[in-house]
Protein backbone atom coordinates (compact mmCIF):
# COMPACT_ATOMS: atom_id res chain seq x y z
CA UNK A 1 0.00 0.00 0.00
CA UNK A 2 1.60 3.60 -0.49
CA UNK A 3 -0.07 6.16 1.41
CA UNK A 4 -0.82 9.75 -0.48
CA UNK A 5 -0.23 12.39 2.66
CA UNK A 6 -2.75 14.99 0.71
CA UNK A 7 -5.12 14.40 -1.99
CA UNK A 8 -3.51 14.12 -5.12
CA UNK A 9 -4.62 16.06 -8.38
CA UNK A 10 -3.37 13.75 -11.33
CA UNK A 11 -2.21 16.58 -13.83
CA UNK A 12 -3.47 15.17 -17.73
CA UNK A 13 -3.93 16.97 -20.59
CA UNK A 14 -6.54 19.42 -21.55
CA UNK A 15 -7.48 22.54 -20.26
CA UNK A 16 -6.06 23.65 -16.84
CA UNK A 17 -3.92 20.29 -17.55
CA UNK A 18 0.12 20.28 -18.11
CA UNK A 19 1.31 19.77 -22.19
CA UNK A 20 4.75 18.62 -22.68
CA UNK A 21 6.64 20.36 -25.13
CA UNK A 22 4.87 22.47 -27.74
CA UNK A 23 1.07 21.72 -27.25
CA UNK A 24 1.72 17.88 -27.21
CA UNK A 25 0.23 15.92 -24.60
CA UNK A 26 1.67 12.03 -24.73
CA UNK A 27 -0.71 10.89 -22.28
CA UNK A 28 -3.62 12.61 -23.99
CA UNK A 29 -2.21 11.12 -27.05
CA UNK A 30 -2.56 7.65 -26.04
CA UNK A 31 -5.97 8.26 -24.62
CA UNK A 32 -7.02 9.16 -27.74
CA UNK A 33 -5.44 6.12 -29.62
CA UNK A 34 -6.88 3.59 -26.99
CA UNK A 35 -9.89 1.59 -27.60
CA UNK A 36 -12.83 3.48 -25.44
CA UNK A 37 -13.49 0.44 -22.95
CA UNK A 38 -9.68 0.81 -22.26
CA UNK A 39 -10.08 4.54 -22.07
CA UNK A 40 -12.87 4.04 -19.21
CA UNK A 41 -10.43 1.56 -17.12
CA UNK A 42 -7.51 4.37 -17.64
CA UNK A 43 -9.90 6.79 -16.17
CA UNK A 44 -11.50 4.67 -13.16
CA UNK A 45 -7.95 3.85 -12.23
CA UNK A 46 -6.61 7.81 -12.54
CA UNK A 47 -9.98 8.95 -10.41
CA UNK A 48 -9.12 6.33 -8.11
CA UNK A 49 -5.73 7.60 -7.33
CA UNK A 50 -7.00 11.52 -7.28
CA UNK A 51 -9.76 10.43 -4.39
CA UNK A 52 -8.26 7.60 -2.36
CA UNK A 53 -5.41 8.19 0.41
CA UNK A 54 -3.97 4.46 0.30
CA UNK A 55 -3.49 3.20 -2.75
CA UNK A 56 -2.83 -0.54 -3.60
CA UNK A 57 0.76 -1.35 -5.39
CA UNK A 58 -1.63 -2.86 -7.79
CA UNK A 59 -2.21 0.71 -8.92
CA UNK A 60 0.38 2.76 -7.84
CA UNK A 61 3.80 1.53 -7.57
CA UNK A 62 6.90 3.43 -6.83
CA UNK A 63 9.94 2.58 -10.10
CA UNK A 64 13.04 1.26 -7.86
CA UNK A 65 16.17 2.69 -8.71
CA UNK A 66 14.23 6.28 -10.00
CA UNK A 67 12.41 9.25 -8.76
CA UNK A 68 9.27 8.00 -10.48
CA UNK A 69 6.21 6.15 -9.62
CA UNK A 70 3.65 4.33 -12.28
CA UNK A 71 0.47 4.17 -12.26
CA UNK A 72 -0.27 0.35 -12.95
CA UNK A 73 -3.43 -0.79 -15.52
CA UNK A 74 -4.00 -4.29 -16.14
CA UNK A 75 -6.79 -4.52 -18.93
CA UNK A 76 -8.07 -7.85 -20.38
CA UNK A 77 -4.24 -9.96 -21.19
CA UNK A 78 -2.58 -6.39 -21.21
CA UNK A 79 -0.49 -4.13 -18.96
CA UNK A 80 -0.21 -0.35 -19.36
CA UNK A 81 1.43 2.18 -17.32
CA UNK A 82 1.95 6.06 -16.89
CA UNK A 83 5.30 7.08 -15.61
CA UNK A 84 4.56 10.20 -13.36
CA UNK A 85 6.79 12.02 -10.51
CA UNK A 86 5.18 14.33 -7.31
CA UNK A 87 5.33 17.78 -8.04
CA UNK A 88 5.71 19.64 -4.29
CA UNK A 89 4.61 16.48 -2.66
CA UNK A 90 0.71 16.45 -3.70
CA UNK A 91 0.55 16.91 -7.50
CA UNK A 92 0.97 13.77 -9.46
CA UNK A 93 2.67 15.08 -13.14
CA UNK A 94 2.09 12.57 -15.97
CA UNK A 95 4.48 11.99 -18.43
CA UNK A 96 3.08 9.34 -21.32
CA UNK A 97 1.51 5.73 -21.18
CA UNK A 98 2.89 2.84 -22.36
CA UNK A 99 2.23 -1.12 -23.11
CA UNK A 100 4.24 -3.21 -20.86
CA UNK A 101 5.47 -5.69 -22.57
CA UNK A 102 8.32 -7.27 -20.41
CA UNK A 103 8.69 -7.95 -16.46
CA UNK A 104 10.68 -5.04 -15.82
CA UNK A 105 9.89 -1.36 -17.22
CA UNK A 106 11.59 -1.17 -20.15
CA UNK A 107 14.90 1.69 -19.55
CA UNK A 108 13.50 3.03 -23.16
CA UNK A 109 10.16 4.42 -20.80
CA UNK A 110 12.03 5.73 -17.98
CA UNK A 111 14.60 8.09 -19.54
CA UNK A 112 11.64 9.46 -21.55
CA UNK A 113 9.91 10.07 -18.54
CA UNK A 114 12.99 12.05 -17.18
CA UNK A 115 13.13 13.60 -20.66
CA UNK A 116 9.57 15.01 -20.24
CA UNK A 117 11.04 15.64 -16.56
CA UNK A 118 13.10 17.76 -17.16
CA UNK A 119 11.17 20.05 -19.81
CA UNK A 120 9.02 20.04 -16.88
CA UNK A 121 11.42 21.17 -14.04
CA UNK A 122 12.76 23.62 -17.22
CA UNK A 123 9.61 25.32 -17.69
CA UNK A 124 8.22 25.58 -14.28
Amino acid sequence: MIFISEYANIYLCSGRYFFIEKNKCPVEDFLDSSPEDLKLKIIFVFKLIETERVLSKKFFKKLSGTNFYEIRIEWKSNIYRFPCFFEKNKLIVLTHGFQKKTEKTPRKEILIAEQYYNDYKRRF
